[in-house]
């Protein structure tokens, strides 16, 4: 077989026209490596060379196309192209590397930065997740020893202010042990959660008072005096308000 004509695509790809009204689509690396400027002769040997050229092309264009959407990291890489069966595994990777487009250290940088700043993740969260990457630990490590807690802090404090402020209706009690248990979940330090819910509840009794007026006017349709003082203390202690929050509040509408 002989190539007729070369001709240069809008995609950027080459197409070779043979003599035998046969076309291949191929890259300009895959032309310059066989030598197809000048040797216009292909045989089947040749040929074959050139498909699986093409193959190995296609699938790094593909990995770098991914990578121009979003930084991968190497497992990442190396998950796609196992599930793909592709056998130049390696040379993909390793071509990758050497021109920088993986580097786990630049994956896990940008990684934490986006996480604390376009979610509420906390720090655990973040770590957990560049492990679950497949990131080194002395990566994950080093990345993190450079974070300014001051920004875990200033986030975690406004988290809290937020949710304080949608759910209301809680006792303080059990908002404090909801507010506990979403931001653990969530990669935060149990200390700091209790030190910022702390710093910033209030004494405002309008949750108690709304349930107390709520339950009195349900309960006094059956209950009187010290019955219906002792159903309503009963309620609220279920709804995890504490004794002296309660006895407050009865103490105050019985007056």
């Amino acid at each position: 077989m002989k190539i007729e004509k070369i001709k240069k695509l809008k995609s950027g790809k080459y197409k070779l026209e043979l003599d035998n009204d046969q076309s291949i689509i191929t890259y300009d690396d895959v032309i310059l490596k066989n030598n197809l400027l000048y040797n216009k002769e292909i045989d089947n040997d040749k040929l074959n060379e050139l498909y699986k050229d093409n193959t190995y092309y296609d699938t790094y264009n593909k990995v770098v196309k991914m990578i121009s959407k979003r930084l991968r990291s190497e497992k990442e890489i190396n998950d796609y192209l196992e599930k793909n069966n592709v056998i130049d595994k390696g040379k993909i990777i390793s071509r990758l590397k050497s021109v920088n487009l993986i580097n786990d250290t630049n994956f896990a940088k940008a990684y934490l930065y986006d996480r604390l700043y376009l979610s509420k993740d906390g720090v655990s969260k973040i770590q957990s997740d560049l492990i679950d990457y497949g990131i080194n630990d002395n990566i994950i490590s080093d990345v993190l020893s450079n974070l300014d807690e001051s920004i875990i802090d200033e986030k975690l404090e406004k988290i809290v202010i937020k949710k304080i402020k949608s759910n209301s209706n809680k006792s303080n009690y059990l908002l404090k042990q909801k507010i506990i248990y979403d931001l653990i979940n969530l990669g935060y330090d149990k200390e700091k959660i209790v030190y910022y819910f702390d710093k910033n509840i209030t004494d405002d009794n309008s949750a108690i008072l709304k349930e107390y007026n709520k339950l009195f006017k349900k309960l006094s349709l059956k209950y009187s005096d010290d019955k219906l003082k002792c159903e309503i203390k009963n309620k609220l202690f279920q709804k995890g308000y504490s004794s002296y929050e309660i006895d407050k509040i009865i103490n105050e509408k019985s007056n």
